[in-house]
């Protein structure tokens, strides 16, 4: 089926990625799409959908706190160069900040005062989710960014619940 049709999109998740021989499997469908051309191009390629894209563009764009964009190493003088140079940064920290876990007991601690949460859901995903809600709740400003406008790290507020629903629910 792959050889006879021409537009090809491999979408494979985290079963695939994190198996005991994810890299293999994850080469194998980049090297089916390099050999026939079907990728680069409209409707072709293998298409990565991670548990929390969040990590992925955190990787590849330099959005962690603990390694520059590339994969880059952030404790490296001439790594922090490159990136600096490419993005003509007037300085870039030589040391890592707090990663994910560490943030929310920060949050939780009164360290952190303000929060922007994109596109994933600490709440239910995170080691320690119920200290993780709370932090969340207890923060002095948090931002919820999602494409759904309650989840499970933005639940409705009371005054959303005292109100019902802002409009009626439309067929599917």
């Amino acid at each position: 089926m792959f050889a006879r049709t021409e537009r090809v999109v491999t979408v494979f998740a985290q079963g695939v990625n994190q198996s005991t021989s994810g890299t293999d499997k994850v080469n194998a469908i980049l090297n089916c799409h390099l050999a026939t051309g079907r990728i680069g191009k409209p409707g072709m390629g293998p298409f990565s959908v991670t548990g929390q894209p969040n990590a992925m563009g955190g990787r590849e764009a330099g959005g962690l706190a603990n390694m520059l964009a590339a994969h880059l190493d952030l404790e490296n003088a001439e790594h922090r160069a490159a990136e600096r140079n490419f993005w003509t940064a007037p300085e870039i920290p030589d040391r890592q900040g707090l990663r994910v876990v560490d943030m929310f007991r920060a949050v939780g601690e009164g360290r952190i005062k303000a929060l922007w949460i994109a596109c994933t859901t600490p709440a239910v995903s995170m080691p320690e989710a119920g200290a993780v809600a709370d932090a969340i709740a207890e923060c002095d400003a948090t931002v919820v960014s999602d494409i759904a406008g309650h989840t499970d790290t933005a639940p409705p507020s009371a005054r959303e619940k005292a109100a019902g629903p802002a409009s009626p629910k439309l067929p599917r």
